[in-house]
């Protein structure tokens, strides 16, 4: 079988694909390079080779460079090194350009749709916006962040996308081998280990158990707070689904909207979120929650306006989609933090007689390939 793992290749880049690679060509095979850019020589490392048409490889030296190459500030986002950046590389400007490209890739080939989206920089800069993150502790004991697409544990001594002050003691200290560390800064700046935070958005205080969703960037969570709030538009005593709801963040506003007269209905698989999201929203009672797995709770919920659905990484699916488009809601904001699957769903929504109407994505996490977006689907 052909294996051309730790073999090393010189190869002309070409374009950025899903994923933080780019795409290269050699011998007839595609290979999915890591800290390259379009239009750049370099050569690679092969790291991952299944004997198929494709393979895996970290850039290693750079004999042409784009003039969107940039030094990377952290000295562990290499090849070999920590998995967590993929853009290091890349001038900020030209990092959101990447992701408009393969954001606009994925909507024309999944989703059949030609889309002008641009992703939007948000406030804060590409350094030091990272509230939330998990350390892994590897075998000795020290904590780190993981390989990329490996169970590893690279130690570091800080990560530059941390505010400053949150990592380096903790990463100096001896923890429980195997062990994993939540690690998060609320909005006041206290520094949480292991324990729940505060956050403020959508205009009210949230109090977050332990391991509690909550997004990373701090100005995401209001971002798309009024994206909702704009494009939602629940009717005054109408009814509002917030599916995969977590503590309730988009039921605030929807319950906003529909009034005292309206119910949001919040479902939500994490009963730790939705107690805490009880507690946020004790004084709405119009918004009830349902604690479970959505695609079991659609089914015997009232027939919504208006839903709002924030899935996980995979999407909603096409039995979720079957779900969605039988409730026949006329208006449908969903949030996406994944291209691909947002491109596939588009294309599995317009099929069923949803048209996209609206689109807009964020640059919540500078330095990596992630992105967030929010399409607005209507009958």
């Amino acid at each position: 079988m052909l294996n051309w793992t730790d073999r090393v290749l010189e190869v002309e880049v070409g374009a950025v694909a899903h994923g933080g690679h780019c795409v290269a060509r050699h011998e007839g095979r595609v290979l999915f390079v890591r800290h390259a850019l379009p239009g750049e020589r370099v050569r690679a490392v092969v790291t991952s080779d299944q004997g198929g048409s494709f393979c895996l490889a970290d850039a290693i030296s750079v004999l042409e460079a784009s003039p969107d190459r940039v030094p990377a500030p952290c000295t562990w986002a290499r090849a070999g090194g920590c998995g967590g950046c993929d853009f290091q590389h890349v001038a900020p400007a030209a990092q959101r350009s990447l992701k408009t490209a393969v954001l606009r890739e994925q909507l024309s080939r999944l989703g059949g749709v030609e889309s002008e989206v641009v992703v939007e920089e948000l406030p804060g800069g590409p350094l030091g916006w990272r509230q939330r993150i998990r350390l892994a502790v590897d075998e000795d004991g020290r904590a780190g962040l993981r390989a990329h697409h490996s169970h590893d544990v690279v130690p570091i001594a800080d990560c530059l996308l941390a505010p400053s002050e949150m990592l380096p003691d903790l990463l100096e200290q001896s923890w429980e081998p195997g062990s994993e560390i939540d690690v998060a800064v609320d909005d006041s700046g206290w520094r949480h280990v292991g324990t729940g935070t505060h956050q403020h958005a959508a205009g009210r205080d949230w109090a977050l158990s332990p391991g509690a969703f909550w997004q990373v960037h701090p100005a995401l969570a209001d971002t798309l707070v009024g994206v909702v709030e704009e494009w939602a538009q629940a009717p005054r005593g109408g009814t509002a689904w917030d599916l995969y709801g977590g503590v309730g963040l988009f039921a605030a506003v929807l319950a906003g909207q529909v009034g005292t007269d309206g119910s949001v209905t919040v479902v939500e698989s994490s009963r730790d979120a939705v107690l805490d999201g009880e507690r946020a929203l004790r004084d709405l009672p119009q918004v009830r929650f349902r604690v479970g797995r959505v695609e079991h709770a659609v089914g015997s919920l009232p027939t919504p306006d208006v839903v709002v659905a924030d899935p996980p990484r995979k999407g909603l699916g096409k039995q979720m989609i079957e779900a969605l488009v039988a409730a026949a809601p006329q208006r449908l904001v969903y949030v996406a933090c994944d291209p691909a699957a947002l491109g596939r769903d588009v294309g599995l929504l317009t099929a069923r007689g949803y048209r996209l109407r609206a689109l807009r994505s964020f640059d919540a996490f500078p330095m990596t390939h992630h992105m967030e977006s929010v399409a607005l689907f209507t009958l």
